[in-house]
């Protein structure tokens, strides 16, 4: 692969997306966090400081999958629909480079889309007088990152070979299915059927186990509750390894499209 020319790809996703009103976002979450701010006193009974964190690191999250889905699914998707494909494919360019170029790019938007927030969270809970654990913050928010850059590589596969409203859909029913995979397999367990837990088993091996990423409830009750460091490094091996997977797999159903 050529570095220079997926970075150009990187790039020139990055300012696109940055360019379609991405920013809004950020300004959006800072109004609603506000106001949410300003509204838990009178309903939330002395358990405003926990809640407003909650809410901050939720919302975190939720605005990072919706940029992960919506504009992941339509990054190969669009240029096929478009037939700019074939405009790109004639240069120097190689899919795998526009695959993973474009996977690279929408990764640093939402680095930067998620600092952005996690300053803002900051802001507020100063704002409010509210303590703010910041190493727990920070690696809650860090683990989040590391699954939108593997659900960013769910959007692209699907992307690849089915449409955009289609693929949408298909990545939030891998995120929802991605964090209930762990209770998927407790059920088959609790079964007794092995027919079921063959199923749920298999379930959960194709599918993303992406409540190794959730790391929330510990940056609010405290850090005391993390696995062992060994546990969560082996979490980010695993994301990296699923990634990479993923988008070998994108890379081999986009080689063989004909345009």
């Amino acid at each position: 692969m050529g570095l220079s020319r997926i970075w150009v790809i990187a790039s020139t996703v990055f300012w696109e997306v940055i360019r379609d009103r991405i920013l809004y976002l950020v300004l959006l979450f800072a109004v609603l966090l506000l106001a949410a701010s300003v509204m838990l006193p009178e309903v939330s009974a002395g358990a405003e400081d926990k809640i407003t964190l909650d809410l901050g690191l939720a919302g975190i999250s939720l605005f990072a999958l919706v940029v992960t889905t919506f504009i992941g699914t339509g990054l190969i998707n669009k240029e096929i629909e478009k037939r700019t494909v074939l405009v790109l494919i004639a240069k120097p360019v190689s899919r795998s480079e526009l695959i993973v170029g474009k996977h690279i790019g929408l990764v640093l938007v939402l680095a930067v889309l998620m600092a952005s927030l996690t300053a803002i969270l900051a802001g507020v809970l100063a704002l409010h007088q509210i303590p703010c654990p910041v190493p727990s913050v920070l690696l809650s928010n860090l683990y989040t990152f590391f699954e939108m850059v593997l659900l960013t590589a769910v959007a692209i596969l699907f992307g690849v070979f089915t449409s955009s409203l289609l693929a949408t859909l298909m990545t939030f029913a891998v995120y929802l299915m991605g964090h209930l995979s762990q209770d998927l397999v407790a059920l088959g367990q609790l079964s007794e059927n092995p027919g079921l837990q063959r199923i749920t088993n298999g379930l959960y091996l194709i599918l993303p186990d992406l409540e190794r990423f959730n790391f929330r409830n510990e940056a609010i009750y405290g850090m005391e509750l993390l696995p062992s460091p060994l546990e969560m490094l082996s979490h980010v091996g695993y994301g990296i390894l699923y990634t990479v997977l993923l988008l070998a797999i994108a890379i081999f159903v986009f080689s063989r499209r004909q345009f």
